[in-house]
C-alpha cells in the first residue's frame, strides 16, 4: 500500500509539472501577438483614423518603385549625346532661313558680315558709295538718294519689305562677286538682276531670294 501510494503521488506530481509547463508555453504564444500589436499601435497610433499616414506610406512605396524602374533603364550612350549636341545648332540655324538647309546666318558672305566691317571692302565699291550710283537710276527712284551700301547691308526692315530685302542681299552679293572667287554671280550679273527685280514686288522677292541663298552658301 505504501508503494502504491508513493507511485500515485509521483504520477500526480509529474502530471502537475507537465500541465504547468504546457500552460507556460501557451502563455508565451499568446503574449507574442499582444506585444506585436502593442508595438504597432505605438508606432502608428489610430491607424484607422489617420488616412494621411497610409497615403504617405503608399506614396513612398510608389516613388521607390519608380526609382527602381529608372535604374533598369541604362543611360544614353555618349556617342548619341554628342551627335544630338552636334545636330541641334544645325536645325536651329536652318530654321532661321526657310528653304535653305544647313545655312549659316553669320557666314563670311552675308550682309551682317559685311556690315560688321570685319573685312575690308573692295576698292571698286567703297562703303560710302550711294546705292543709286552703283545700281543705276531705277534704284534712285526706289530708294533714298543718299542711301549708302553700308547702310543697305545693315537694314533691319527687310522682314516684309521685299525691296529692302533686295537691296540688302544684292549689296552683299555685289561685294562677294569681287571678293569671293567661287561666288556664282559676277558683278555685272548682280547689277542686272537688281534692275530686273525693281520692276515689281514678285520680281524683287525672287531676286532677293536668289541672293539670299547664294550669300549663305558661299564662304
Amino acid at each position: 500500500e505504501t508503494e502504491e501510494w508513493s507511485l500515485k503521488k509521483e504520477n500526480q506530481i509529474q502530471r502537475k509539472f507537465k500541465n504547468t509547463k504546457e500552460e507556460a508555453q501557451v502563455s508565451k504564444r499568446k503574449a507574442l501577438p499582444a506585444f506585436a500589436q502593442t508595438w504597432c499601435q505605438s508606432q502608428i497610433p489610430n491607424l484607422t483614423s489617420a488616412p494621411s499616414q497610409v497615403n504617405l506610406l503608399l506614396t513612398t512605396s510608389s516613388h521607390e518603385t519608380k526609382a527602381k524602374k529608372m535604374e533598369n533603364h541604362p543611360p544614353l550612350p555618349t556617342s548619341l549625346l554628342l551627335l544630338l549636341m552636334f545636330l541641334a545648332p544645325m536645325v536651329t540655324q536652318s530654321a532661321a532661313g526657310p528653304g535653305f538647309a544647313y545655312t549659316r546666318n553669320r557666314g563670311r558672305c552675308t550682309p551682317q558680315y559685311w556690315s560688321s566691317r570685319r573685312e575690308a571692302w573692295p576698292r571698286m565699291i567703297p562703303q560710302g558709295s550711294a546705292v543709286s550710283k552703283v545700281f543705276g537710276s531705277r534704284a534712285y527712284e526706289r530708294y533714298r538718294y543718299d542711301l549708302t551700301l553700308l547702310e543697305a547691308t545693315s537694314r533691319n526692315d527687310d522682314g516684309e519689305n521685299v525691296f529692302a530685302r533686295l537691296v540688302k542681299e544684292s549689296t552683299a552679293a555685289l561685294i562677294n562677286s569681287y571678293t569671293r572667287k567661287a561666288y556664282p554671280y559676277s558683278a555685272w550679273e548682280v547689277k542686272t538682276a537688281v534692275i530686273q527685280g525693281l520692276v515689281s514686288d514678285e520680281a524683287a522677292a525672287v531676286q532677293a531670294r536668289r541672293f539670299y541663298d547664294a550669300n549663305r552658301a558661299c564662304n
